[in-house]
């Protein structure tokens, strides 16, 4: 029988035009592809760790040899300025490549670890060992590098990988389809499955040994309480509503460079955006002056040209209205930008970049995340202020602190409850493989990147080692005349200062009564 394949048109969010149709997943095949991921895993996951890095490397030269062609599909499927495509997606991608092939042989390989003096003549060890099939469920607001980084890693690890890529852009989701095949993985190592919410949903219920999940809380919680439910480990990468510091002795200039390029970039389609600004009372009027002058001079639209790009998905532009009309409604100031009832979209999805003044933590724009560039701003006085109004969200992903006085910054960033903090800059922790990436409180769970990304696809197994000479062990049995000399041996290693002599004398007691044969 002939299976049903579901099309589903794809139109531009930049342009309107139709760029592709698309079959998508039927949810029938879904059982067949967990067959052939564990069929392939009993191959992929053998393979020496140098093995499995020369099909990465190879994935890696071939993006470098498309990465023109790969901006355009991203640019084209999310409306993104082309740059932005190549800066912040393709580039951050094949340097993860680069990590892993250079950093996956010492992270993966068994890793030696010290052995308690108790435990005398043993060595320990720590193994890595493969989960099996992993799921990943990528977002569309970075759509190759998100749904990349995560494959990668499970993949150096010796993990299968299934792939759901987002339905809104479906284009990269087939690009990333391609290229995998392109490379050569062996049959079955990577698939991808194509569609909407059915389609996740049934992957999710298929039982993955592991599960790796970038989007919104509220499918996050869904994907946690299953996972929960089945106890399968997951890592939930989340939303956040990060805010940025300014202080009175800041480079401003280079503050309000920074905060347009965090809070716009992608349109403000960001989970690390600048999502909110607190600016110290002294020089806040003349920060939001310039803000707005160098915010003005921005240009949106679809050419090598222009700064900002469309936003991706028209659901989210019914989430950012909604919060710039809940702040205008309260009282909030348009700084630049314009009303949601002048915005301009249908066919395509541009809406203006918009700064606000007068805001308080009363509105939906201060406290729930926008996802838009819409960047509210807001003087503060003290330094504890400004961190109690930091803190107060339900969100903790990223934040920034800005300031020449070193010791005031680090002072700020260690009280703020977020899984990173730039100092005098955005964003960029993403970009340095070696850091730990994720969040605290609604911002997920879990972290990735560096060894750590590769060996949370991984069992940790515990090895030790004795060369199995000796006959017995002084903790085995028989346990008759030990007692004393086991109290003895513990009081005189724990106190205060160690009496080695007295602990030697008990421990070679302890072997003779060991050696000695019950009568």
């Amino acid at each position: 029988m002939e299976e049903l394949h579901t099309k589903w048109e794809v139109y531009s969010p930049a342009t309107g035009e139709k760029i592709a149709e698309l079959d998508e997943t039927p949810l029938e095949s879904i059982p067949h592809l967990y067959t052939k991921s564990r069929q392939a895993f009993q191959t992929w996951s053998k393979l020496p760790i140098k093995e499995r890095l020369q099909y990465l490397k190879r994935l890696r030269l071939l993006m470098v040899n498309k990465m023109d062609e790969i901006a355009e599909v991203i640019s084209k499927d999310t409306g993104k300025v082309k740059i932005e495509a190549l800066v912040a997606d393709i580039m951050p991608t094949i340097d993860a490549i680069k990590h892993i092939e250079k950093h996956a042989v010492k992270a993966l390989s068994r890793q030696k670890v010290s052995t308690p003096l108790m435990l005398i003549g043993k060595k320990s060890y720590i193994d890595y060992m493969p989960r099996g099939t992993v799921l990943v469920i990528s977002p569309w607001n970075y759509p190759l590098q998100l749904a990349m980084v995560p494959i990668l890693n499970a993949l150096a690890g010796g993990n299968t990988v299934i792939v759901k890529p987002s339905e809104v852009t479906p284009l990269v989701g087939m690009c990333i389809d391609n290229l995998f095949h392109e490379a050569g993985f062996p049959e079955g190592t990577v698939q991808f499955a194509h569609g909407g919410k059915d389609l996740g949903a049934s992957l999710t219920e298929q039982k993955p040994d592991y599960i790796f999940f970038t989007g919104s809380v509220r499918t996050g919680k869904i994907i946690g309480e299953v996972a929960a439910k089945q106890l399968i480990p997951s890592t939930l990468e989340l939303g956040g509503k990060d805010p940025m510091i300014v202080l009175r002795d800041a480079n401003l200039e280079r503050a309000v460079n920074g905060a347009l390029w965090g809070a716009f970039t992608n349109s403000g389609q960001v989970c690390m955006s600048v999502e909110r600004i607190y600016v110290e009372r002294p020089v806040y009027k003349e920060f939001l002056s310039l803000l707005k002058e160098k915010g003005n001079s921005l240009k949106q639209g679809t050419r090598l040209t222009d700064d900002i790009g469309s936003m991706t998905f028209p659901a989210q532009i019914d989430i950012v209205a909604g919060h710039l009309e809940d702040a205008l409604n309260k009282g909030a100031i348009l700084e630049s930008g314009t009303s949601p009832n002048d915005w301009k979209t249908g066919q395509t999805y541009f809406i203006p970049p918009t700064i606000l003044s007068n805001v308080n933590h009363s509105m939906k724009i201060m406290k729930e995340e926008t996802f838009g560039p819409v960047l509210p701003v807001v003087p503060f006085d003290t330094e504890e202020e400004v961190v109690r109004l930091a803190n107060d969200t339900e969100y903790g992903l990223n934040s920034s602190v800005w300031t020449m006085d070193t010791v005031k910054a680090n002072r700020i960033a260690s009280q703020l409850v977020t899984g990173a903090v730039t100092i005098n800059d955005v964003l960029i922790t993403v970009a340095n493989h070696h850091l730990p990436f994720g969040g605290t409180k609604q911002s997920g769970i879990g972290r990735y990147h560096g060894e750590q990304g590769m060996r949370i696809f991984c069992h940790e197994k515990a090895i030790m080692i004795d060369n199995g000479k000796k006959n017995s062990e002084i903790q085995w049995y028989p346990y008759e005349r030990k007692y004393t000399k086991f109290l003895s041996l513990f009081q005189h290693y724990f106190s205060e200062k160690t009496n080695w002599i007295q602990f030697g004398k008990e421990y070679l007691q302890l072997i003779k009564i060991s050696k000695e044969k019950r009568k």
